[in-house]
């Protein structure tokens, strides 16, 4: 009788371990996804760049310090591959958009063209699907790093190697300086 209790105990424990540890790989994996649709959009926001870039010059030839600005942030954006790493050089690349939409503002016939505004209402489209895809990444980072840190999940998780992720974290347009457009 004795032996089938300690049996029984023995199970629950296995199987308790057997469902803290699918927890954490399920978490991990949708991490792994999560960063995954955030790079996608990255990569899109990427290749909607020069276009828009190459649409300004037509108009604002003489603003080559803010195009080539544009072109190395994104090359370092492009080329990034941690959390922090992207986040930084995407908060540099954002600062340099807002200068190319700075310098359009001064153009009233290129805030006009309809290619302009079709490729500024797509930047906008995919600013909006990577805030959304910052959200839910950052949001499966905070679980997966609370399971780790928990009783008594974190006694799997050390062991088997489940390490903490960090956020991407971007910083908000509204927390700059206004951008200075100097002719």
């Amino acid at each position: 009788m004795m032996g089938y209790v300690l049996l029984g105990i023995i199970v629950l424990i296995l199987v308790m371990l057997i469902v803290m540890y699918n927890g954490l790989v399920q978490l991990r994996v949708r991490c792994d996804s999560a960063w995954s649709d955030i790079d996608i959009q990255l990569k899109r926001r990427h290749d909607l760049i020069p276009n828009l870039v190459e649409t300004v010059k037509g108009y604002a030839a003489h603003e080559k310090g803010t195009f080539e600005n544009i072109a190395k942030f994104r090359s370092q954006a492009m080329q990034a591959t941690t959390p922090a790493d992207k986040a930084a050089a995407e908060n540099q690349l954002t600062g340099a958009l807002k200068s190319l939409f700075a310098v359009a503002e001064a153009y009233p016939e290129l805030k006009a063209s309809e290619e302009f505004t079709q490729l500024q209402g797509s930047l906008n489209q995919i600013e909006d699907a990577i805030q959304n895809a910052r959200r839910y990444y950052n949001a499966v980072v905070r679980d997966l790093n609370t399971k780790i840190q928990v009783f008594p999940t974190n006694l799997i998780a050390g062991p088997f190697g489940f390490t903490q992720r960090q956020f991407f974290e971007i910083t908000e347009p509204t927390d700059r300086e206004p951008v200075q457009v100097k002719f």
